[in-house]
């Protein structure tokens, strides 16, 4: 059955590379494409960053291709709008892996850039993860091409530049220290309390108690084990001083159904704008809490298993300065005192999230060479 896989995905590489010859006869346009499966809508920082690109460069033209894999018959026809573009592009902003970007080969002056979706680095990904239980095949990623064709990788910081080597299978000339468009907002305190005044106003709810924010990180499958936790969680919080907002990794399909929780459609932004506090797992999004010097508290239920399943960049029990449960009593018992946020937390952020001199979108949109 695998050699039939394999044997399957050559075939299509190949009519892929023979469709796109024609394609790169088009003549390249002052155009940026910005191209992810992480959602069907755009991420927060592609929006960000196309907003600049139109303010700076007016007679750009700026295309947002965001599609979930899913369905692979309709995922084709999205593959060869994709296609269309990447040949007549000037260049390509990506948040994770692009099969076109990766396995065909493309004008000599195309600029790919890949952002990457996950603010500093928490759990191994990429090459770092093959043959894991949830990482790829290796024959496959030989296949694909994983990672292949970048011209620029942008990491948060140095810090963990070897990470992303062993992840991207790259080299470090190519790593450039620029955060994603984000951080630019999520360190300005004027837009994040004019965003966290809109929810209230939609969710005056949101303006009447403290809010804790729950986002665990992306699992593969929502197991008892993870029903179980998330209700445990829920019970013990004290609705009549908190609310409890639930806000799931973007490809997660975790559902957490109880009229207690609330379960708006914020991004990462909207999410750290009215959270006051935020209960994670193994997410990065504690580097976005930590630029907005939210406290922070991990809830690792399932930290035996988790652990041996998904390999990790840090060292979780000792690494990151941040209080640590298996169980919701401790978590809860801390916020309803009033916790601060511990400086060895924002030195872990600081040391992880490198801000430029200039804001994070400018930085990017410098090597889309937009002014020839």
């Amino acid at each position: 059955m695998k050699k039939l896989k394999y044997l399957a995905i050559r075939l299509a590489i190949a009519g892929m590379r023979l469709l796109y010859l024609p394609m790169k006869l088009l003549p390249t346009q002052k155009k940026v494409v910005m191209i992810s499966r992480q959602s069907d809508h755009p991420s927060v920082d592609m929006r960000l960053l196309k907003d600049r690109i139109l303010r700076e460069y007016p007679d750009c033209r700026v295309l947002i291709l965001a599609k979930k894999l899913g369905n692979p018959i309709p995922y084709l026809f999205h593959i060869l709008r994709q296609m269309v573009h990447i040949a007549t592009a000037k260049a390509v902003v990506l948040d994770s892996y692009c099969i076109p970007i990766s396995v065909l080969n493309h004008k000599k002056s195309l600029i790919v850039i890949q952002m990457w979706h996950s603010m500093g680095c928490m759990k191994k990904f990429g090459y770092a993860m093959l043959d894991m239980e949830e990482g790829s095949d290796p024959v496959i990623a030989r296949l694909m091409r994983m990672h292949y064709n970048y011209t620029y990788i942008l990491i948060s910081s140095f810090s963990y530049l070897q990470d992303y080597i062993e992840g991207f299978r790259t080299t470090p000339d190519k790593v450039l220290q620029i955060p994603q468009p984000r951080a630019d907002i999520l360190l300005d305190k004027e837009e994040m309390a004019r965003i966290r005044s809109r929810w209230i106003e939609k969710i005056p709810a949101l303006g009447t108690k403290k809010n804790i924010l729950y986002c665990p990180t992306f699992r593969k499958s929502f197991s008892q084990e993870d029903s179980d936790a998330v209700r445990s969680l829920i019970d013990q919080v004290d609705f009549q001083r908190f609310n409890l907002i639930y806000k799931p990794h973007s490809v997660s399909q975790m559902q957490i159904s109880d009229p207690r929780i609330i379960s708006a459609d914020m991004n990462q932004i909207d999410a750290m704008a009215v959270a006051d506090y935020v209960i994670s797992d193994y997410s990065s999004i504690i580097y976005e809490a930590g630029l907005c010097r939210l406290p922070v508290f991990l809830y690792m239920y399932d930290w035996d298993h988790y652990s041996e399943k998904r390999a990790l960049n840090l060292d979780y029990e000792t690494g990151i300065p941040l209080m640590k449960a298996r169980t919701p009593e401790p978590i809860l018992r801390a916020i309803e005192a009033g916790p601060v946020v511990d400086q060895a937390f924002m030195d872990f952020v600081n040391r992880n999230v490198v801000m430029p001199e200039n804001s994070c979108c400018e930085e990017i949109i410098r090597l889309m060479d937009l002014s020839r």
